[in-house]
């Protein structure tokens, strides 16, 4: 009897133990589903959110739903083999396929732009490293420009986006600065492409996606893909518009399309596999050294892509393998703060509620209340807007409304309004100095287009504004 109750005994810690070690690391798990179907139902009523939405845990899908419409037009629903546009996370591949080319023997960390691109500036061949290019300090920072969207489709591809970043100016000494770059990414998809002599996007199909079994990723133009969501974004008043005349070619800094459940192939690959990248290449690389601490402390690490119309977040808490993964075909930052809600709710915490879009509310608050309602809560009417990016950009896009509309007034209210918020940003100026030419006021004009000079010696916008006002007296 002795002997049987030791054997019990025994079974019983073995269950429990295997009990222990598969039970889930999400808080409440039981209530996950009614709890981000809440969270999501908050978006949705704001009009704000279309998309999917997938929580897994060791890879396995713990919440997995689509939301909304795909396409506005037709009336098609998102299902959860809907196509989206994943934005900057092209990058996470762009990284991974230099990174074998470094572990090949076929490029150095040191080596210099120079050596595979010919045609850039003194400066910028011999100086910027692939290093720089990767970690976003290599002086080189958009190609996108006012002309931009009106291009034709050639020269929006890799060979066209290469041309045009050799006519920019580096913004800093390659390697003394960091500031994020979607040209840098450019030139390393092209540098891959000198190297292997193959495309850059046959180069990620075979290296990554065939690999991986990635069936439902696409590299290629997104008119052609299958089951794809329209994006959509709006302006200050609530309209809709698509965005179908944005990045249309999939380059190596965005434009691929997938879904949640085949880029967790990718990113937990990514973040713990040794399929695509050795630990040596991992030991070394500056991303995976940064994301160490998030495998004791539980800290997520975000994976985001974006522009008008299109937001995708990837959050993996390392240390439980957590994944929670947001597609939406509307704007950011929509997707990751409905990413950050859904973190906090299997963390067991209360999410942030959601708010308009930081533009729709300040026009919304300023009709009410006045532009000086929004000086005084400008902080709190603006939560809701990319953390990246420089708020400057709220009220000079209501002010460009304005203008276009032909409301000079209005517009000029918000132009005045930024400089006092903002008064080290010299492209507010300009656009300030834009506003009273547009008014017929070329002595204020002039002023502003000066002082934006003098703040930024090389803005072309002014230099060509202050020759034209001058010409004109």
């Amino acid at each position: 009897m002795k002997q049987f109750t030791s054997i019990l005994a025994l079974v019983l810690v073995i269950v429990t133990s295997c009990n222990a070690q598969n039970e889930s690391k999400i808080k409440n798990i039981e209530n996950l589903e009614a709890n981000v179907d809440a969270l999501v139902k908050q978006y949705l009523d704001l009009d704000i959110f279309s998309g999917i939405v997938l929580v897994a845990e060791k890879g396995e899908p713990k919440y997995h739903k689509a939301f909304g419409l795909a396409n506005r037009e037709t009336n098609t629903a998102n299902t959860i083999n809907t196509k989206f546009d994943i934005g900057s996370m092209n990058k996470s591949f762009t990284k991974t396929v230099i990174l074998q080319l470094i572990e090949e023997g076929k490029l150095k960390v040191t080596d210099k732009l120079g050596q595979y691109i010919s045609g850039f500036p003194e400066n910028a061949a011999n100086k910027i490293t692939i290093t720089d290019l990767l970690d976003h300090s290599s002086g080189y920072t958009d190609y996108w420009g006012e002309d931009f969207n009106d291009l034709p489709i050639e020269q929006k591809r890799l060979a066209g986006l290469v041309e045009r970043i050799k006519k920019l100016r580096l913004q800093f000494e390659p390697g003394t600065k960091t500031a994020y770059s979607n040209s840098g990414y450019v030139l390393l998809g092209a540098i891959i492409e000198k190297v292997t002599g193959k495309s850059y996007h046959q180069n990620v199909v075979d290296r990554i996606i065939k690999p991986l079994h990635m069936t439902e990723t696409y590299v290629i133009d997104k008119n052609k893909v299958p089951n794809r969501a329209i994006g959509y974004y709006k302006d200050m008043r609530g309209n809709i518009y698509n965005n179908l005349g944005f990045a249309e070619a999939p380059n190596p800094d965005g434009g691929f399309h997938s879904t949640p459940s085949d880029i967790v192939k990718f990113y937990s690959e990514y973040f713990y596999g040794t399929k695509l990248l050795s630990k040596e290449t991992k030991s070394n690389e500056s991303f995976f050294g940064s994301i160490n601490e998030g495998k004791s402390s539980g800290k997520a690490s975000l994976m985001a892509g974006g522009f008008p119309g299109a937001n995708t977040a990837y959050l993996e808490i390392l240390r439980d393998e957590i994944s929670i993964i947001v597609f939406a075909n509307m704007d950011e930052p929509v997707g990751e703060q409905l990413a950050a809600g859904i973190l906090a709710l299997v963390r067991g915490e209360k999410p942030k509620t959601p708010s308009l879009p930081a533009n729709q509310n300040i026009y919304k608050h300023y009709v009410k209340h006045g532009i000086d309602y929004i000086e005084e809560n400008f902080k709190a009417l603006t939560e809701n807007f990319h953390s990246e990016d420089p708020k400057g950009l709220i009220l000079n896009g209501i002010g460009y409304n304005f203008l276009r509309e032909g409301e000079l007034e209005e517009a000029l209210k918000f132009f005045k309004l930024n400089v006092k918020l903002f008064p080290e940003d010299a492209n507010l100026w300009d656009s300030l100095g834009e506003a009273y030419f547009k008014l017929g006021d070329n002595e204020k004009a002039l002023e502003y287009y000066q002082k934006a000079l003098a703040m930024d010696p090389y803005m072309e916008s002014a230099q060509n504004m202050i020759k034209k006002i001058e010409e004109k007296n």
